[in-house]
């Protein structure tokens, strides 16, 4: 499942532009959808990417597989695996919001989107101030 940057920019691009195209759709009230439906090509588009993760993590697990470099490519992987656990969650908690629990506080929406943003920050600050010792 190798796909090349050229591939992986143009399915990001029609992701991306369907998604606003229903957004807008939506908010002119031109379309009586459902918030969950309009989120559709943003789930698409993470449970591909979600699958493409799985592979690669899983790949490294088969015998016969050189681990020069592989506990730290491991948590590397496992770091996006949970960060695109975290934005599925706020999509699905603004959906939620928007569509089912009009009351419920905006602070509980945002919180999986706050610790993907601290987590973020712990990861550049780790790549950035990380001196490997040999």
């Amino acid at each position: 499942m190798r796909m090349s940057l050229a591939q992986r920019v143009l399915l990001t691009w029609l992701f991306t532009l369907l998604f606003l195209i229903m957004l807008v759709l939506k908010l002119d009230e031109k379309a009586p959808w459902n918030w969950f439906l309009i989120f559709i090509p943003v789930w698409i588009f993470d449970a591909i990417l979600l699958v493409m993760l799985m592979v690669k993590m899983v790949g490294r697990c088969k015998s016969g597989f050189d681990p020069r470099n592989g506990s730290q490519n491991i948590k590397k992987k496992a770091w996006y695996l949970v960060a695109m656990l975290l934005k599925l969650a706020f999509c699905f908690a603004l959906c939620a919001k928007l569509q089912l629990f009009p009351m419920m506080k905006l602070a509980y929406v945002f919180i999986p989107l706050w610790a993907l943003l601290i987590g973020g920050m712990v990861e550049l600050g780790y790549n950035i101030f990380y001196v490997r010792r040999d």
